[in-house]
């Protein structure tokens, strides 16, 4: 099988523990692998006919993990690639993976491609209740007929704003340091391309924002959009448009001195200024349910006001990290970001693995792929995969039963991130809660009280923790001390060194839940 040995893409370079590497040279077909999980399941397909490895360590993070040259290397001498989705992984961990394996090479997205063997699609939804609008920026369309992949970025760029005071669009990080993408106070530079005014999304996602306005008033701000399909290609034109804002005025009056007929006042819920790659133009994706992007309506930029309220009124928060807003005490008028954290996602939850059957569309997914890629061990791969799917078959069964002991009003499940929607929807049982929608940002107060508010409404008798995350989630451990009640353990995203297969990670979390769950009486904490 060919062997290349060009490394090219953004790499971090960083020390990394010895892990399996791909040999230059092998008779069996090389495979790598986003996750421990997807590796699990080609060593179970594969057998003594694969090597197999992993781009992010068991009990690594996949949302947050940065590839080394170790992986860029693995990436190079593979002949098959399996990710999982391309919003899972982190960017960096995409990029790696498109930018160096061989152009012979087969490039398998799971979670897209699953769905052609029965597996089951759950929207990811964020229904953040706010008191104003939650507004952030969205990439919309796959780009296809440009060329666009899934590494390629598109550009939104500020290029005017009007209004009594200034326009600040930015991003607060897990640790308080903030990230500024649109800053109207020092102008708008069109000599240098917009460049500190701009800011990037993969296509098709989102990214949250926090908006801040320094006077009441009526203000408006241009966006342009580009495609950059690749580092060295030129940019497309995707358009321009202005969106209007009522700061602290009402409305519908500031939709008058606008001209702006019908208005569409966006006060609550969901709302992004969205480029959209399939009409090449700018608008508004707005769902007063505060929903995903299946349940938002498209409107044209020229029909929005986006609503402002005086209730938005916030002080500036002390640290050098907000200086630019003001000094410490000032007020200023704020949409908040509402989720702390870097966290930008497509639009499907891409957990599909918490449900037995979801796993079981991946393994006949890697058989297909693996026979594609070396039909000489068709019989081999097939009986292998047979012989698989009926393990993950009774685990299914096993689960169901463990999980149907659970008593009715026990059978909440609230934990650190949300990744659990598949097995909830599966075996009957209901998120009522987590700390944070994802694990690389850091929950607000608001969370907390909502969370110990969740588990003394539910009397929800045990939460649980990801044993990767137990040393940064100490939220979650101390709202359950406060309420004397159990933290128990369960797998997500990766494995640990006692549970390290696919299989015993599903078996694993039905008893985890079945026994933690089962006795809604036991409220002491583990």
């Amino acid at each position: 099988m060919t062997t290349v040995g060009v490394l090219c893409g953004v790499l971090l370079v960083s020390g990394c523990a010895a892990r399996p590497a791909l040999p230059a040279h092998s008779e069996r077909l090389r495979v790598v692998t986003t996750t421990g999980i997807l590796r699990d399941m080609v060593e179970h397909v594969g057998g003594d006919y694969v090597d197999a490895v992993s781009l992010i360590p068991d009990n690594s993070d996949p949302h947050s993990y940065e590839p080394t040259l170790r992986d860029a290397r693995n990436v190079v001498y593979a002949d098959v690639a399996f990710s999982n989705y391309a919003m899972l992984e982190e960017q960096s961990v995409i990029k790696t993976l498109d930018a160096n394996l061989r152009s012979d090479a087969i490039n398998v997205s799971l979670a897209e491609e699953a769905v052609k063997y029965a597996a089951e699609i759950i929207p990811l939804v964020e229904n953040v209740n706010l008191d104003t609008v939650w507004l952030g920026l969205r990439a919309h369309g796959s780009g296809e007929r440009y060329g666009a992949t899934r590494t390629s970025e598109v550009l939104l760029s500020a290029t005017n704003a009007t209004g009594p005071g200034d326009i600040f669009a930015y991003l607060t990080g897990s640790f308080g340091n903030t990230e500024r993408y649109f800053d109207s106070s020092d102008g708008f530079d069109a000599a240098q391309g917009y460049r500190d005014d701009t800011m990037s999304l993969p296509a098709d996602a989102h990214t949250h924002l926090s908006w801040a306005f320094t006077k009441p008033g009526v203000y408006t701000i241009d966006l342009q959009a580009k495609l950059k399909v690749s580092d060295t290609a030129k940019p497309v034109a995707l358009g321009h448009a202005t969106y209007t804002f009522a700061v602290g005025v009402n409305p519908t009056q500031a939709a008058k001195q606008t001209g702006i007929k019908n208005p569409v006042i966006l006060d609550k819920g969901h709302a992004d200024l969205t480029a959209n790659l399939d009409s090449a133009a700018l608008e508004v994706r707005y769902d007063p349910g505060g929903g995903g992007e299946h349940s938002q309506q498209a409107y044209p930029a020229s029909q929005v006001v986006v609503d402002v309220p005086a209730k938005a009124l916030a002080e500036i928060p002390k640290g050098s990290q907000y200086a630019f807003l003001g000094r410490p005490g000032q007020h200023v008028y704020q949409l908040a970001q509402a989720v702390l954290g870097k966290h930008v996602h497509g639009e499907i939850d891409p957990h599909l693995w918490q449900n037995a059957r979801n796993g079981m569309a991946y393994v006949q997914l890697i058989r297909d792929t693996l026979i594609g890629a070396d039909p000489a061990h068709t019989a081999q791969y097939v009986a292998h995969a047979e012989a698989y799917l009926k393990t993950l078959e009774a685990t299914d069964d096993y689960m169901s039963a463990a999980l149907a002991k659970i008593p009715q009003q026990g059978r909440y499940l609230v934990t650190t991130h949300d990744a659990f929607g598949y097995l909830a929807h599966a075996y009957g049982l209901s998120v009522a809660g987590f700390v944070t929608p994802n694990p690389a940002t850091e929950p607000s107060l608001a969370d907390r009280r909502k969370l110990v508010e969740t588990i003394r409404s539910l009397q929800v008798p045990a939460v649980f923790l990801e044993p990767n995350l137990a040393s940064r989630s100490s939220t979650l451990q101390q709202v359950a001390n406060d309420e004397g009640i159990r933290v128990c353990p369960i797998y997500g995203d990766t494995f640990s060194n006692e549970v390290n297969s696919y299989e015993q990670m599903l078996r694993f979390n039905a008893d985890s839940l079945n026994e933690c769950l089962t006795d809604s009486t036991d409220r002491k904490t583990s």
